[in-house]
């Protein structure tokens, strides 16, 4: 930015001393294992010390349970999975440790072989009760028979798990059963269980592809939580109904068996499921959490599961938040000019470079430009209040007699003054160390994207692009690198 733009009153600050790169991080807890057997045996061991009951599934296949976390929750009882022809060593064992006068086996002779049956009676327990059916839409309508009386009742695909999952905590926790359809049409078993307890109204868990127009229109006083994907109907089911709690579970939204064995455990604490990639948090999932502000998770599975990329992203205090990335200038107007450089080539870069530590690091960046293009000063700060961005910041390059040096970062007092402040200074005590330049400090400026933005906000000014020496730098892939880590580590610490 070319300094006669910045013709205005300014207040230097001082300068603030460098703070160490040491950041608060969210809490989070992962239980695992070398299978899902013993996944679902450590998930156990966190919400039970004892039970007088326990509920055994197959571990392999879902159709059978994805309707037993009501159930469950009822009898205050742990999910153990077992294979189909034999009890696996993990649930045999914990079983001897939890001692339960009662085990619930779900699902028929195909899902838990009468063998199974037999090896939990040789345990000790006295009592083994299956509820079974003929097909998964009889399970759950048998289950829900189990159920204390309740109105409500909730909908899902039976052909696929992860809306099931979703809403299980929570239908848990409140004691509604939930029923299964296909998309097109209401199995009898449904219709004859809602008949049964009296159904008078409805959660339809999923979109239309899940759950068509023509079956919601059957259902009695039908309420659709829906989304794009299965993450996003996840989160829409925290939103909706955990806005408050500051605590999820987070489990990888491609495999069930994890997730049906921390539901239980989910609903005795309170908390949502989440779903997550393996490798990376998709964004309806990083949305909820920031809208939320959840800090504490726990990762349901190992590492195949949920990769410790996952984990660190939901350890970043910045998860979820949305940061607005400003580079200055574009198109037709360069910006300042020296040494070679053009200033709008140089703030895009390093903006570029922000985005995406922003991403990585498990924020959602938005960028008010990413390529070179013209935008009114206006225009960014009316993107950046479109996307409730939580903060601005605005990435430029100075200008002035070749013998000005260093670098300095604005901010103003019209809205959020104290957290547009220490905003500034985060990034500030950071960025002239990176750098290695003349430390010019926090300074007030009545610039318009800083002026008018809502959220916290500062403007950055990297390096003067008329000094020589500076120029190399902002001119340096390497430093534009340690430019844009230093902004990075700012709006974490920050946080």
């Amino acid at each position: 930015m070319r300094i006669f733009l910045k013709s205005i009153p300014m207040l230097i600050l001082g300068v603030v001393l460098f703070v160490p790169n040491v950041f608060a991080a969210n809490s989070v807890t992962r239980l695992d294992g070398a299978s899902r057997y013993e996944v679902a045996v450590n998930v156990s061991k966190q919400g039970w010390s004892s039970a007088s009951t326990v509920v055994v599934a197959n571990g392999t296949a879902y159709a059978d349970v994805l309707t037993a976390a009501p159930l469950a929750y009822k009898y205050n009882a742990p999910i153990l999975l077992t294979e189909s022809s034999k009890l696996t060593t993990p649930t045999k064992n914990r079983i001897s440790q939890l001692k339960p006068s009662k085990v619930i086996v779900i699902g028929g002779t195909i899902s838990v072989s009468n063998n199974v049956v037999s090896e939990i009676k040789n345990l000790g327990v006295s009592t083994v009760e299956r509820i079974g059916g003929r097909s998964r839409y009889e399970v759950a309508q048998n289950i829900s028979k189990k159920l204390s009386s309740n109105s409500k009742a909730v909908i899902a695909n039976g052909t696929a798990y992860a809306d099931s999952l979703a809403i299980g905590s929570y239908a848990a926790r409140n004691g509604i059963p939930i029923l299964l359809t296909t998309a097109s049409s209401i199995p009898e078993p449904t219709k004859n269980a809602m008949g049964s307890k009296g159904t008078t109204s409805t959660i339809v868990v999923g979109g239309e592809i899940s759950v068509s127009k023509s079956v919601y229109s059957q259902l009695p006083s039908p309420t659709r939580i829906g989304g794009n994907s299965r993450f996003e109907v996840a989160a829409n089911i925290a939103k909706k109904y955990y806005s408050s709690s500051k605590a999820a579970f987070v489990s990888n939204g491609y495999t069930y068996a994890d997730a049906l064995a921390g539901s239980v455990l989910a609903a005795k604490q309170n908390r949502p499921m989440l779903f997550t990639d393996a490798g990376s948090l998709p964004t309806a999932t990083r949305a909820v959490i920031g809208s939320n502000s959840k800090n504490t998770f726990t990762v349901l599975g190992g590492t195949i599961s949920v990769t410790t990329n996952v984990v660190n992203q939901l350890k970043n205090v910045i998860v979820g938040k949305k940061v607005f990335v400003d580079a200055g200038h574009g198109g037709y107007d360069s910006g300042a000019v020296g040494n070679g450089l053009k200033e709008k080539d140089v703030n895009l870069a390093v903006a570029k470079l922000v985005n995406s530590k922003l991403s990585a690091g498990g924020a959602i960046p938005v960028m008010a430009r990413s390529t070179d293009v013209f935008l009114e000063l206006s225009e960014r700060v009316a993107k950046a209040k479109s996307n409730n961005a939580n903060l601005f910041v605005s990435i430029h390059a100075n200008s002035a007699s070749p013998a000005a040096t260093g670098t300095e970062t604005y901010y103003y007092t019209k809205y959020e003054a104290d957290n547009s402040k220490r905003l500034a200074t985060q990034i500030q005590n950071r960025l002239y160390k990176a750098l290695n330049t003349q430390n010019r400090g926090v300074k007030i400026g009545n610039f318009h994207v800083i002026r008018e933005s809502t959220m916290p906000s500062s403007l950055v000014e990297l390096a003067f692009i008329s000094n020589v020496n500076d120029a190399s730098k902002l001119k340096s892939a390497l430093y534009q690198e340690k430019a844009a880590q230093a902004i990075y580590e700012g709006i974490i610490g920050y946080y």
